[in-house]
């Protein structure tokens, strides 16, 4: 007589879904492996629960990230607006107005390209 019978230890479709049971491997050279196992141990976790952590905090991470977007947004507007200043000039609110306008088009276009760059 088996100890585990087949029925109780096969795991049903309903099982799967809301257990973490479908595996992900990644070939990694001694270095990369020593490497990211130091870094997970550093954060206290697992290294397959980090690496778990990163997987899906990368698909969270869409071109239509609004916090992305301000953020580049802020740095157009503050590379605009201090480097006529650093020399010397000054901008009319008339040309604030149109960077600012300008700013709001432009930063899902970069945020899109910055995201495309780094998945190369």
């Amino acid at each position: 007589m088996a100890i585990l019978d087949a029925e109780t230890t096969a795991v049903s479709d309903a099982d799967r879904a809301a257990n973490r049971v479908c595996p992900v491997t990644v070939k990694l050279t001694q270095e990369e492996h020593r490497a990211v196992t130091e870094h997970a141990e550093g954060l206290g976790q697992a290294r397959s629960e980090w690496m778990r952590d990163v997987i899906l905090r990368e698909l969270q991470t869409s071109p239509n990230d609004p916090l992305l977007e301000e953020v580049v947004g802020i740095r157009l507007l503050l590379i605009n607006v201090l480097r006529p200043l650093a020399g010397g000039q000054q901008m009319p609110s008339e040309a604030f107005d149109k960077l600012l306008e300008n700013v709001g088009t432009r930063k899902q276009e970069i945020v899109q390209k910055m995201i495309s760059a780094r998945r190369r």
